[in-house]
């Protein structure tokens, strides 16, 4: 599929609140409707559009043959005669785009259709089994192409289509007035729902890198990066992590524990209230009836549940990044040189393929470790520390699971040893080390091919790593709180 260059520069996101009046909340309301039709359409031209080239014989063929340059550029051809491109949606939305244009410009039209090719090519390539119309009230960003014209802002301001909105920016946030320092590439419009009310947000994408934080009392930057090796072990719901001067077992985003338990009550209330309002749509065994296509019936007190459990999921998804952002300015003040194993936490989280019975005859769970990467989210705090990194000019460094299996070695003797997920403890050269902390150690000490771990390193920094993890066991066993994965 054809898409459109993309600029190579450094770019980072300044979030700023808008300070709408009723009147103008009113009218954003309508535009962000307008972009959802648009986005809808140009969703279903592409699908009309893809449903024509599956019939075509060269595309079908195309498709059996083994990948290759050759036969990349014959596909391209395909889409572009078949108008499944950025460039042929640009056309196709200019109709719309004019008939709607006291509220949508010609940027943002051609941005909500970029949107919906970039859906189609997930389909298309793939990586996602369908796609999906955005419902009423479902669009939720808005954004332009450049800072000159259709949304952009100016003066403290936010301007588009006639809208003047004022920008909310405090006089001591020194870090916003540095950023703002920077060029704006483009400006985006977000619609949040916070506490059952509709806020407005402005997002600035500036060039360049985040300004640096400092510290108002003492004049020095937060967070500096430090300088050395620094080992990562992370699991599905524990971090561990090892450098030479700090050696630690962590709970990943430990905030969002008190919350899992409400959203577990929650949920109940409303599997209760959506089973009260609608006794036809279950069968006696408590199974929803797939046969029946009647409309579901909703109460107040179901609706007013349901707004009550998306805000705490709401405040779940910014405890959860708040938790991984401080971690990961943590890390970064260990060293510059950070390794951690490749992980693929999609198929860790995907249902298993077989459903098992155990001898008492119940199911046993389908899911392997779904519910607590979904809590958890361990690739997006990943995500968080590499960005951070990438900002500092280093990037983090991923190493080999399969060659390297730091769970399985054992430095002293220089050998393998099959263990089971459930042994929480090895033996090492007469002490107990933590499985998680001794695998940070060793994907410390990995060497620079990633493949293989340095021996000789490990040998050199074991006594140091056996007396900052006798001190972290210590810390561990004092808490009020630890999970079982663990081992404490």
């Amino acid at each position: 599929m054809v898409s459109l260059a993309k600029t190579k520069t450094k770019s980072y996101v300044l979030t700023l609140k808008l300070k709408t009046e009723l009147w103008q909340a009113h009218i954003l309301e309508k535009r962000f409707e307008i972009g959802r039709k648009i986005y809808n359409a140009c969703l279903g031209e592409l699908l009309k559009r893809y449903k024509k080239l599956q019939h075509d014989k060269q595309y079908r063929h195309l498709i059996q043959q083994p990948k290759s340059k050759e036969r990349n550029n014959l596909l391209n051809e395909l889409y572009r005669q078949y108008g499944i491109n950025e460039y042929a949606m640009h056309d196709f939305v200019k109709p719309m785009q004019h008939h709607f244009k006291k509220h949508i410009d010609s940027h943002t039209a051609q941005k909500i259709a970029t949107r919906a090719c970039m859906a189609m090519e997930k389909l298309i390539f793939g990586n996602a089994k369908k796609v999906s119309f955005k419902k009423y009230n479902d669009m939720d960003s808005l954004e332009g192409k450049t800072n000159s014209t259709g949304i952009r802002f100016k003066n403290k301001h936010l301007l588009w289509n006639g809208l003047s909105i004022p920008v909310i920016i405090r006089s001591n946030d020194i870090y916003a007035h540095t950023a703002l320092q920077d060029r704006i590439k483009y400006c985006r419009i977000v619609r949040r729902r916070i506490r059952g009310k509709i806020k407005y947000f402005l997002q600035l994408t500036l060039e360049g890198v985040p300004p640096k934080k400092i510290n108002r009392q003492t004049g020095e930057v937060k967070h500096p990066i430090g300088q050395g090796d620094v080992g990562i072990d992370i699991g599905t719901q524990t971090i561990a992590i090892c450098s030479m001067n700090n050696v630690k077992l962590f709970v990943l985003a430990p905030s969002i524990e008190n919350i899992e338990k409400q959203k577990r009550v929650l949920q109940r209330k409303l599997d209760r209230q959506r089973r009260a309002n609608n006794p036809h749509k279950y069968n006696e065994d408590g199974t929803i009836k797939k046969d029946n296509k009647e409309k579901w019936v909703w109460s107040k007190n179901y609706l007013k549940t349901r707004q009550q459990l998306a805000e705490l999921q709401r405040k779940m998804a910014e405890k959860r990044k708040q938790d991984h952002q401080r971690l990961a300015n943590w890390i970064i003040t260990l060293g510059h040189h950070i390794q951690v194993e490749k992980m693929n936490f999609r198929a860790l989280q995907a249902k298993a393929k077989e459903t098992k019975v155990d001898a008492n005859g119940k199911y046993k769970k389908k899911k392997r470790f779904g519910k607590s990467i979904a809590n958890r989210a361990p690739s997006l705090f990943l995500n968080i520390l590499n960005q951070k990194l990438q900002y500092e000019g280093y990037s983090l460094q991923y190493i080999d699971t399969f060659s390297v299996k730091a769970s399985q070695y054992d430095h002293q003797n220089d050998e393998y040893n099959k263990k089971t997920l459930s042994q929480r403890w090895h033996e090492v050269d007469g002490h107990k080390v933590q499985r998680d902390l001794y695998s940070a150690f060793l994907i410390m000490n990995v060497k620079n091919n990633r493949k293989e771990i340095d021996r000789n390193k490990c040998l050199e920094r074991w006594d140091q790593f056996i007396r900052l993890h006798d001190e972290e066991i210590k810390r561990l066993r004092l808490q009020p709180y630890v999970v079982s994965s663990m081992g404490i």
